[in-house]
């Protein structure tokens, strides 16, 4: 080769009309759209009204196994909300369960708003996850057929790293629904939050109340 022959200089490749396409604008151009996914905002919830009453559903995660209902994740979020929230917890149930048994207390208490955290026991036993995916879509159903919105909050698994199941993430995006994925797995993950392997301590519900709470104020409802 001549040593004086011009230096090979890359271009853009021309576009029509005399522009040019950079070689990194299709990768700069994925970046954007996975950051534009990830800013996705919460669904919407309609606006508490001052009586509007939440209905908290869910197992031992809801009820306050751990430290009392009293110290209950729902008893925090009724003075972080300013609402009456009922606890329904049922400690050791399953899905299954959970959906048998809902019925009866949306048409008594005819809520504004349930927050369902549910799937814990069928993790833990080792039950199918696929139906208590399908269990907990039939919740929400239920839940919708009657006019009244849902909250759901993902729960872990039973594994060394924390974090909720996958199916959860998927029903909220499916169902459109406000999700809390993060938090469980957060205080589970933490010594000084939890009174054993699977539930938390007072302070640790306070923490999971607190979330919910900052949920329902992004989504609108507060």
């Amino acid at each position: 080769m001549d040593r004086y022959a011009d230096p090979v200089v890359h271009r853009p490749s021309a576009l029509p009309g005399g522009r040019y396409r950079h070689p990194y604008l299709g990768l700069l151009l994925l970046c954007l759209g996975i950051l534009a996914a990830c800013s996705d905002p919460v669904p919407s919830l309609p606006p508490l009204a001052p009586d509007g009453l939440i209905l908290a559903f869910g197992d031992s995660l809801t009820y306050g196994t751990g430290t009392g209902p009293d110290h209950s994740y729902p008893a925090a979020l009724e003075e972080l909300t300013g609402r009456e929230v009922i606890n329904a917890g049922e400690p050791g149930e399953l899905s299954a369960q959970g959906l048998a048994r809902l019925p009866g207390l949306l048409d008594e208490h005819r809520p504004a708003l349930l927050i369902l955290c549910h799937g814990g026991n069928d993790l833990l036993r080792r039950r199918s996850t696929g139906q208590a995916e399908q269990n907990l879509r039939q919740m929400i159903a239920l839940a919708h057929a009657r006019d009244v919105p849902v909250v759901l909050v993902g729960v872990p698994g039973p594994s060394l790293l924390l974090s909720s199941e996958a199916f959860y993430e998927r029903i909220a995006s499916d169902l459109r629904v406000p999700y809390e994925g993060s938090i469980l797995p957060d205080i589970l993950g933490d010594n000084t939050l939890k009174s054993d392997r699977v539930h938390p301590n007072g302070d640790g519900y306070r923490q999971l109340a607190e979330a919910i709470s900052r949920l329902l104020h992004e989504a609108g409802a507060i």
